[in-house]
């Protein structure tokens, strides 16, 4: 008998998930749970087990194409007597920062109608375009109902609005070329690069597209400033050092991040305004009053933002304890949900290869990033002399519809205190 696994919702509002790699080949033979797929949705990455064993029928999407929520992902040939249902099976869900663990629901959802881009087949609102090239097409005055779409599925780029402006702007050109004109070959697509037999071509999918998704809507949406600080952390080195000395035997050893967080907790409760974020569709900001602080990760599997939950209630010692957790579940694949949602407010640190400066993108839908930079020694004026100190840039990201350049530099200025003065810090170790 032949059973038919539908692709299930794996997720409030998704739709489709694009199949980034199978794990069986057709033909396979299949144990109960084992993994078969790796699909990557607007929410998530999942790694879909098999809700039945046996053998691997026809597998009905490649990798890289789209599959529609309800169509049927996989068929199991099966040795017994048929399923009673199509019941999916738990999976294991990776968002684009990492992995965690999730649950389907008991029943797979049809996925909506859409049209093809031009507005038939439905309403605006089943035009397949994300929600920051829905904005982009508003912010230029593109009837989006008018684009056609070239991404998969027919869906809608911003690119694709971009072509859409173009052809119309050029229309009236293209009419007053003389009939006698040369033709010429037609030209590349827009945003597609020259090709050259050299070049090594790596699919644009998954986990790199979804961050890539992920930034695009954080820059389209948030109207983004950034401002810098030089912070003296003189002090700060020698406290740690202190800290170190007298934790040594407990085998905890502080980096420089928990000073940076408890520091940074402080200034939030200061500035709520920057522990926040938008609700558009309600009209409201919504002011957290939870300390959730996100730490931004560059590995090999692409950016990863672990969540220190509770910041503020951790000691420096908690928070070192905490970091170290998370780095490894992160680098062993068993962050769990929790360690991986919710965070208000998000760090990002290159530790010793922080470089002087940089803007960071906004972790939507919060208003504002703390970018932490390399600590160098470097000269200083100091009671009208110079003298070599510890220095450090802190840059931050902020969303200007939420938060004034004031109210940020404040905040700002509320963590350099703090840490040019770090000796109520450590006595939180």
């Amino acid at each position: 008998m032949t059973y038919e696994f539908k692709l299930p919702d794996i997720g409030e509002g998704v739709v489709e998930g694009e199949v980034v790699r199978w794990l069986v080949k057709e033909g396979d033979e299949l144990r109960e749970d084992q993994p078969m797929v790796e699909i990557m949705t607007d929410k998530a990455t999942v790694e879909i087990p098999a809700p039945r064993a046996g053998r691997v029928g026809k597998r009905m999407f490649s990798e890289g194409q789209l599959c529609p929520v309800g169509q049927v992902l996989i068929t199991i040939e099966l040795g017994g007597a048929a399923a009673a249902s199509t019941e999916p099976a738990g999976v294991t869900v990776a968002t684009a920062e990492g992995v965690v663990a999730a649950k389907a629901p008991a029943s797979a959802t049809p996925a909506a109608s859409r049209g093809n881009g031009r507005g038939v087949g439905g309403p605006a609102g089943s035009i397949l375009a994300t929600p920051a090239t829905r904005k982009f097409a508003r912010d230029t005055g593109v009837d989006i109902s008018l684009v056609v779409g070239t991404g998969p599925a027919g869906r809608i780029t911003t690119e694709d609005v971009r072509d859409h402006q173009k052809s119309e702007a050029g229309s009236a050109a293209t009419s007053r070329v003389p009939a006698s004109g040369t033709a010429h070959a037609p030209a590349a697509a827009p945003g597609s690069p020259m090709r050259d037999a050299d070049d090594v071509r790596i699919p644009f999918r998954g986990v790199r597209k979804k961050i890539a998704e992920n930034l695009v809507r954080s820059k389209h949406t948030a109207a983004h400033y950034t401002y810098v600080e030089e912070i003296d952390c003189t002090d700060l080195v020698a406290v740690r050092q202190q800290a170190n000395e007298r934790l040594q035997s407990g085998g905890v050893k502080l980096s420089f991040l928990p000073f940076f967080i408890k520091a940074t907790v402080s200034a939030l409760r200061q500035f709520p305004a920057l522990n926040a974020a938008l609700d558009e569709a309600a009209g409201e900001i919504v002011q957290r009053r939870r300390y959730h602080i996100g730490l931004a990760t560059a590995t090999d599997a692409g950016l990863i933002v672990p969540v220190v939950r509770d910041a503020d209630k951790k000691s420096l010692t908690d928070l070192a304890l905490e970091i170290d957790r998370l780095a490894e579940a992160t680098r062993s694949g068993k962050t769990s949900r929790e360690d991986l949602t919710g965070s208000t407010f998000t760090i990002t640190s290159l530790g010793a290869l922080g470089g002087v400066m940089a803007t960071p993108i906004i972790n939507f839908p919060e208003v504002a990033i703390l970018g932490i930079h390399k600590i160098m020694k470097r000269p200083a004026v100091v009671n009208n002399k110079i003298v070599i100190r510890d220095l450090m840039n802190l840059s931050i990201s902020v969303d200007h519809r939420v938060v004034d350049g004031y109210d940020a530099a404040r905040f700002v200025a509320a963590i350099k205190a703090s840490l040019e003065a770090p000796g109520p810090l450590l006595q939180e170790s």
